[in-house]
């Protein structure tokens, strides 16, 4: 199947160059349109109907998310582009959408063609908007929810669901309060650096924890917390004055 794309990028140079590897280095894509501004991409996208949207975050015009805000019920996939690692990657991060940074690695490049030609779910694709679009608009960095790319598809997580996040080799396992778990093909690296903004803590190798779900701290047998679902969770000895502190500021 031929993969229909759009690239919205102000800059000239990076506009062909992104143009060249994928039509030179991506299997079946084809390049049907670009554009370099906000007004001529939401022309642009109202006349043509692609596949895949590669959307700069920066554009001279505004900002990339004021394409979507005036786009109704897109129908296509978007991989952001950035020079930035910023706020906004982080909002892209929650809605578990494609972005990359500039300048564009070739592997990554296929790697989010191929994603997304595989995805195509129109559904799925609208939540994920509306989580970041919710996300951007949010005057502080408090996030309501996450979407999580598990084996059986897109699941959508409120943050104060969360009880914690267990690593399990390269996954991790997000323990919620309904009692369920959730194993996603993250490093919990991944989601200490996502979630530190939100009140959760790197308390041990092993666990990230919500810190407003702890119920209780335990000094013996080394130190260790437990939740507000009973689990028990061990703590770093010295994570230990970190943890004291976080609590008292809650």
């Amino acid at each position: 199947m031929i993969l229909k794309v759009v690239i919205v990028e102000d800059e000239k140079h990076s506009r062909e160059t992104l143009k060249s590897l994928l039509e030179e280095f991506c299997k079946d894509v084809q390049v049907i349109a670009m554009a370099s501004s906000v007004q001529e991409a939401v022309k642009v996208l109202s006349v043509y109907s692609p596949d895949v949207v590669f959307l700069d975050i920066e554009l001279q015009s505004g900002v990339g998310f004021d394409v979507l805000n005036q786009i109704k019920e897109p129908s296509f996939e978007v991989i952001f582009t950035t020079a930035f690692e910023k706020y906004a990657v982080k909002a892209i991060k929650f809605s578990s959408l494609d972005y990359l940074l500039k300048p564009i690695d070739l592997d990554e490049l296929q790697q989010a063609v191929e994603k997304a030609r595989t995805r195509m779910d129109t559904n799925v694709y609208r939540q994920q908007i509306d989580t970041l679009m919710q996300s951007l608009s949010r005057e502080s960095n408090k996030q309501e929810k996450i979407c999580l790319a598990t084996t059986a598809g897109m699941e959508f997580i409120a943050i104060d669901d969360i009880v914690l996040c267990k690593a399990d080799g390269s996954y991790t396992s997000f323990v919620l309060k309904n009692k369920t778990s959730l194993l996603v093909s993250k490093h919990l690296k991944e989601y200490e650096n996502l979630l530190s903004d939100q009140l959760f803590m790197r308390v041990h190798n092993s666990y990230v924890i919500n810190l407003r779900e702890v119920k209780k701290y335990v000094k013996s047998d080394g130190g260790y917390i437990i939740m507000s679902n009973d689990m028990h969770v061990s703590l770093s000895p010295r994570k230990k004055d970190d943890l004291i502190d976080a609590m008292k500021r809650l």
